[in-house]
């Protein structure tokens, strides 16, 4: 009895010993995922905060960036409208880069005189845009001024850029920023001549836009076709116009993959397979339902070395439009990527270039194989056009620009409005500096209707 007696204390004394054990295994366990949570929700909070600096850093970028270009419209301007208008976009820019960098965990020595730059910058261009309503055009001394404030602010740029290449490569971080990044800011501040001007905005980040599109895009998105014409084909009539965009002799199949039940254009979309091509490597193309017209085609294809330069393929893709019957066309403004060449065409009445009638023609520049085609900016717009007399003369236009500035080339054009409308101009290509800029002067009445900053890169031509 007594040795069964103490093997019962010896079990249920094991049996405490394993549950203290466990119960000790399941705090370590909970303290542990406790711990776990807490190092994950700081993690967390750490990378959203980092997220919202990063936020507010890249937009003042782009603001300042955006104010630097506005300046630079406003130098080349010569009328109070157009002056008026692009430096109160500067002064808005101004201020929204000022929100943005006070947000940034920067000490307030350096926010003082980066903001007290960006409040100059704001109202200077509030001040001469108020004059400029009333109709009193930008003195020398005022135009001096902004020159400099145009200066001040490409350095301010330039500063910012090698602090983002910074943070962007790792070398900075933001809680490093404070100090690391007022040495930045104040070396920077020493280049800025604080006795005119101290600090520039900008307003969120207009990225170049491509002239890709031309000088003007996305400006007919509701109004009637006038480049529709024709009547209304089945989808057999719209495979064989395919199969003759492409060349009978390279087709294996063009088969119906939808409709496109649009309000402007509703077309027909197509899935085309090539002869001696791998089974991903394919076309899809729109045709319009009324005339049969190719709204756009993409061809993926792996691309090889390059062999051909742009002004080749500019003169490749002007002959295929040449067989597709776009005839009188233009080549304009260009962009080169991933060994291809996008290339605008633009019409051309009577040596007058209209922009809106645009055709898209992508080159691939190892065989100068036609890849892409878009036309929905000829469709949408083309039609004959009765262009008036010009009502100023070709050296009137040349004095509305900014005596300091150096014209190129001065042609006829006409170009779109937001609202639908066409405006007959004289396009005025020219340099102030070291920045390209195209100028268009109202051909009938002599008002500056459009202020574009050139860039010009080896991968095509940017306007801002």
């Amino acid at each position: 009895m007594g040795k069964i007696r103490g093997k019962l204390l010896d079990w249920k004394r094991r049996l405490s010993d394993r549950h203290m054990y466990s119960v000790v295994v399941l705090l370590i366990a909970i303290v542990a995922g406790w711990g776990i949570f807490q190092y994950k929700r700081a993690a967390d909070l750490r990378q959203e905060l980092d997220n919202q600096y990063n936020r507010a850093f890249y937009e003042m970028i782009g603001y300042v960036q955006n104010v630097e270009v506005l300046l630079m419209k406003s130098l080349v301007s010569s009328t109070p409208e157009m002056t008026a208008e692009t430096l109160q976009q500067a002064w808005h820019q101004a201020n929204l880069a000022q929100t943005n960098l006070g947000q940034l965990p920067i000490t307030q020595e350096v926010l003082a005189n980066t903001s007290k730059f960006l409040s100059q910058v704001g109202d200077f261009s509030l001040a001469l845009d108020r004059q400029n309503i009333n109709g009193e055009v930008v003195n020398e001394e005022q135009y001096k001024n902004l020159e400099n404030l145009h200066q001040y602010a490409v350095s301010l740029q330039d500063g910012l850029n090698n602090l983002q290449a910074s943070i962007s490569g790792g070398r900075i971080r933001w809680n490093e920023l404070a100090d690391k990044g007022t040495q930045l800011f104040q070396k920077q501040s020493e280049n800025l001549n604080v006795q005119m001007f101290s600090d520039i905005d900008q307003s969120f980040q207009e990225f170049p836009t491509l002239i890709y599109d031309g000088p003007f895009s996305d400006h007919m998105t509701s109004m009637e076709p006038k480049g529709l014409t024709g009547e209304d084909i089945s989808v057999e009539d719209a495979q064989k116009r395919l199969t003759d965009f492409f060349g009978a002799d390279r087709i294996v199949s063009v088969e119906h993959a939808g409709d496109i039940q649009a309000d402007t254009l509703p077309a027909y979309n197509f899935k085309i397979k090539f002869k001696d091509r791998p089974e991903d490597e394919f076309a899809t193309a729109d045709i319009t339902k009324k005339g049969g017209h190719v709204i756009w085609m993409l061809y993926n294809r792996d691309i090889g070395q390059e062999a051909l330069d742009v002004e080749k393929a500019k003169k490749t893709g002007l002959e295929f439009l040449q067989s597709k019957g776009y005839t009188s066309m233009k080549d304009t403004y260009y962009i080169k990527e991933d060994s291809t060449a996008t290339i605008n065409y633009a019409y051309e009445q009577d040596g007058v270039v209209v922009y809106p009638d645009l055709i898209k023609v992508k080159i691939a520049l190892d065989t100068g194989e036609v890849v892409g085609f878009e036309s929905k900016g000829f469709i949408m717009s083309h039609t004959k056009r009765e262009i008036p007399a010009p009502g100023i003369t070709e050296e009137s236009a040349r004095g509305k620009i900014m005596k300091n500035a150096d014209i190129g080339s001065v042609g006829l054009a006409i170009i779109p409005t937001k609202f639908g409308t066409e405006i007959f101009c004289y396009e005025l290509k020219g340099k102030l500096g070291d920045k390209d800029f195209i100028v268009y002067i109202n051909a009938v009445t002599g008002k500056e209707e459009q202020v574009l900053i050139i860039i010009n890169t080896p991968e095509g031509i940017l306007t801002m």
